[in-house]
Protein backbone atom coordinates (compact mmCIF):
# COMPACT_ATOMS: atom_id res chain seq x y z
CA UNK A 1 0.00 0.00 0.00
CA UNK A 2 1.34 3.34 -0.91
CA UNK A 3 0.85 5.81 1.55
CA UNK A 4 -0.49 9.11 0.20
CA UNK A 5 1.93 12.16 -1.64
CA UNK A 6 -0.07 13.84 1.45
CA UNK A 7 1.43 12.87 4.32
CA UNK A 8 4.84 11.78 2.70
CA UNK A 9 7.73 13.32 3.50
CA UNK A 10 11.80 13.70 2.21
CA UNK A 11 12.87 9.84 2.87
CA UNK A 12 16.61 8.93 4.25
CA UNK A 13 18.37 6.27 1.75
CA UNK A 14 18.09 4.07 4.38
CA UNK A 15 13.98 4.28 4.42
CA UNK A 16 13.86 4.47 0.28
CA UNK A 17 16.46 1.00 -0.06
CA UNK A 18 14.02 -0.95 2.60
CA UNK A 19 10.59 0.74 0.65
CA UNK A 20 9.57 2.42 3.87
CA UNK A 21 7.54 5.29 3.72
CA UNK A 22 8.41 8.34 6.43
CA UNK A 23 4.39 8.09 8.07
CA UNK A 24 5.59 4.70 9.92
CA UNK A 25 7.70 5.12 13.25
CA UNK A 26 10.36 2.98 13.20
CA UNK A 27 10.71 2.47 16.81
CA UNK A 28 7.92 1.63 19.50
CA UNK A 29 8.16 1.81 23.03
CA UNK A 30 6.27 -1.09 25.11
CA UNK A 31 3.69 0.47 27.86
CA UNK A 32 1.39 -1.72 30.41
CA UNK A 33 -1.50 0.23 30.75
CA UNK A 34 -1.68 0.55 34.61
CA UNK A 35 -5.29 1.69 34.92
CA UNK A 36 -8.31 3.92 33.86
CA UNK A 37 -6.64 6.69 34.22
CA UNK A 38 -3.61 5.93 32.30
CA UNK A 39 -5.93 4.46 29.75
CA UNK A 40 -7.80 7.49 29.11
CA UNK A 41 -4.20 9.79 28.61
CA UNK A 42 -3.16 7.32 25.75
CA UNK A 43 -6.49 7.32 23.70
CA UNK A 44 -6.45 11.29 24.24
CA UNK A 45 -2.85 11.26 22.88
CA UNK A 46 -3.52 8.52 20.70
CA UNK A 47 -6.69 10.98 19.15
CA UNK A 48 -4.25 14.47 19.55
CA UNK A 49 -1.47 12.81 17.61
CA UNK A 50 -2.32 14.10 14.24
CA UNK A 51 -2.93 17.46 15.91
CA UNK A 52 0.29 17.89 17.27
CA UNK A 53 1.84 16.55 14.11
CA UNK A 54 0.24 19.11 12.18
CA UNK A 55 -2.03 17.04 9.94
CA UNK A 56 -5.33 18.48 11.12
CA UNK A 57 -5.95 21.32 13.09
CA UNK A 58 -8.55 19.15 15.27
CA UNK A 59 -8.73 15.65 16.34
CA UNK A 60 -12.64 15.28 14.78
CA UNK A 61 -10.56 16.33 10.90
CA UNK A 62 -8.71 13.14 11.06
CA UNK A 63 -10.89 10.60 9.29
CA UNK A 64 -8.80 6.84 9.93
CA UNK A 65 -9.83 8.25 13.90
CA UNK A 66 -11.63 5.91 16.75
CA UNK A 67 -12.54 9.98 17.93
CA UNK A 68 -15.53 10.27 16.03
CA UNK A 69 -16.43 6.62 17.93
CA UNK A 70 -16.04 8.17 21.05
CA UNK A 71 -18.00 11.40 20.59
CA UNK A 72 -20.92 9.38 19.18
CA UNK A 73 -20.72 7.48 22.35
CA UNK A 74 -20.53 10.86 24.72
CA UNK A 75 -16.51 10.61 25.37
CA UNK A 76 -15.91 13.86 24.12
CA UNK A 77 -17.23 16.82 22.58
CA UNK A 78 -16.82 17.07 18.89
CA UNK A 79 -14.58 19.87 19.50
CA UNK A 80 -12.24 18.55 21.55
CA UNK A 81 -8.93 19.71 21.27
CA UNK A 82 -9.82 21.63 18.40
CA UNK A 83 -10.13 25.35 20.47
CA UNK A 84 -6.60 24.98 22.41
CA UNK A 85 -3.69 22.56 22.42
CA UNK A 86 -3.82 19.45 24.78
CA UNK A 87 -0.71 19.24 27.04
CA UNK A 88 0.46 15.74 27.98
CA UNK A 89 2.88 14.39 30.60
CA UNK A 90 5.96 14.38 28.96
CA UNK A 91 6.30 10.11 29.45
CA UNK A 92 2.88 9.61 27.49
CA UNK A 93 3.83 8.37 24.37
CA UNK A 94 7.69 8.00 25.03
CA UNK A 95 7.14 4.79 27.16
Amino acid sequence: MKCSDTYQQQRSISRQSKGEQTIWQRRFWEHQIHNEADFSQHVDYIHYNPVKHGQVGAPRDWPHSSFHRYVADGAYSADWGAMESVEFDEKIGRE
